[in-house]
């Protein structure tokens, strides 16, 4: 049983076999776009906030499709805190760019499932058995 759960929210993004990833500044590992819920906000509220911050694109919610909730070991902390990452896809407007804490974004094919974060490769895993990465 895990002592702290991180509550996260993901975009998935996908194009020609590749997701969409990013690196935060001072990390070496990519992670999904996303972040943390703020007080009294709902996934999708959460979704497009965070998107419009670290990718300045507005996402469409209403298009938004639930891809599942993927639990585990979260990254850079202590054994025991895990994460919990709802995952949706949505179309978006704009041009994808990074900003905010935001160093890098890249598309990413299973062959890089490596480079990123534990709760991130079972996702990667996911996308992987349904034949869409």
């Amino acid at each position: 049983m895990p002592t702290r759960l991180i509550d996260k929210i993901a975009w998935i993004h996908l194009a020609d076999g590749r997701v969409l990833s990013t690196r935060s500044h001072g990390r070496e590992r990519y992670y999904l776009p996303g972040g943390k819920r703020e007080a009294g906000e709902s996934d999708l509220d959460t979704l497009v906030r965070e998107a419009k911050e670290e990718l300045t694109v507005d996402l469409d919610a209403s298009t938004a499709s639930f891809l599942g909730e993927f639990r585990a070991q979260a990254d850079a902390h202590p054994d025991g805190v895990e994460v919990r990452m709802r995952c949706y896809e949505c179309a978006y407007q704009g041009d994808l760019r990074a900003s905010a804490e935001i160093a890098e974004v890249v598309w990413l094919d299973y062959s890089h499932r490596h480079l990123t974060s534990p709760v991130d490769q079972i996702i990667f895993d996911h996308l992987r058995h349904q034949g869409r990465l």
